[in-house]
């Protein structure tokens, strides 16, 4: 099937090929053919915006390119994309392509970024965080969420809504995957050393040393600067903005403190099993 591009499309398409010849200038083609076809992954609400604006630093610093596209699953206007389509757009990623996206671990994404000449940064979060950063956003920021009316006019205080997100929701118009499921998706990641899993609470509250992390793993990909790696990592350091995420409210790490209640915490347990010892955010059940 052939797919209609719009308007809108084709003027980025454009202004991706204008700064790649932008990039070869100022770099050389042959540098930029070297470099890998960056992708900043990670799950929602876990950090997707942090790292991809980390990642648009790096055309300041060695041959990079930001094409200037939505996220790779998703269209311009924020329709989830197809296998089909998530897949046609991972192949148009060039060397030095920096991309974002939601990407699950499954086939053939694993193969893909396993390969010579790509690099993949996969940022993950407590995901107690995630479920309090989820429902504070579809019920008080996303007026438009798909989870906003029920969270609202069905459930009638945080703890409820919380438990929801622990469980997930069948209700028709508004399923919600539980949240085990939604880390399955993303967990075999962690087996793939092509691939540099990030923690975002280290992003957060040990930002230098992993941003230095970050650095040494995309040169072992492929990716080249000249610059001192201080003044590299204050340039990537520079590039973090986070009131300009339309989805920000705080990323403070540990906040689901302040929100599970006991109930909260029961039903996470039951619900998750060995998920945080796995992720390494608990050593034991009794937390």
């Amino acid at each position: 099937m052939i797919r209609k591009i719009s308007l809108k499309q084709s003027l980025k398409i454009i202004r991706w090929r204008y700064r790649r010849g932008i990039a070869a200038l100022r770099w050389g083609p042959e540098s930029l053919g070297k470099s890998p076809a960056i992708l900043g992954n990670a799950m929602p609400k876990s950090g997707s915006h942090l790292i991809f604006q980390i990642l648009q630093g790096l055309p300041k610093i060695g041959p990079a390119v930001n094409p200037g596209f939505p996220p790779l699953n998703r269209s311009e206007d924020n329709r989830k994309l197809s296998s089909e389509e998530i897949l046609s757009n991972i192949m148009r990623m060039k060397p030095g392509d920096i991309a974002y996206g939601y990407i699950h671990s499954i086939e053939p994404y694993i193969s893909i970024f396993k390969q010579a000449g790509k690099a993949t940064v996969f940022v993950f979060r407590d995901p107690r965080d995630v479920i309090v950063s989820h429902v504070f956003y579809a019920s008080e920021i996303h007026n438009g969420h798909g989870m906003h009316e029920y969270y609202t006019s069905n459930l009638d205080s945080l703890e409820e809504r919380i438990n929801a997100a622990i469980l997930g929701v069948k209700v028709p118009g508004y399923e919600l995957a539980p949240i085990r499921t939604k880390y399955q998706k993303y967990l075999n990641w962690f087996d793939i050393p092509e691939v540099s899993c990030i923690r975002f609470e280290d992003l957060i509250l040990d930002r230098e040393n992993t941003l230095k992390k970050i650095l040494e793993y995309l040169i072992e990909r492929g990716f080249s600067t000249t610059m001192a790696t201080d003044r590299a990592i204050q340039v990537l350091q520079n590039s973090i903005q986070p009131k300009r995420s339309g989805t920000f409210r705080k990323g403070e790490p540990g906040n689901w403190v302040d929100h599970f209640t006991e109930n909260n915490i029961q039903t996470f347990k039951n619900a998750t099993g060995d998920l945080l010892n796995r992720l390494g955010y608990e050593q034991s059940p009794d937390w």
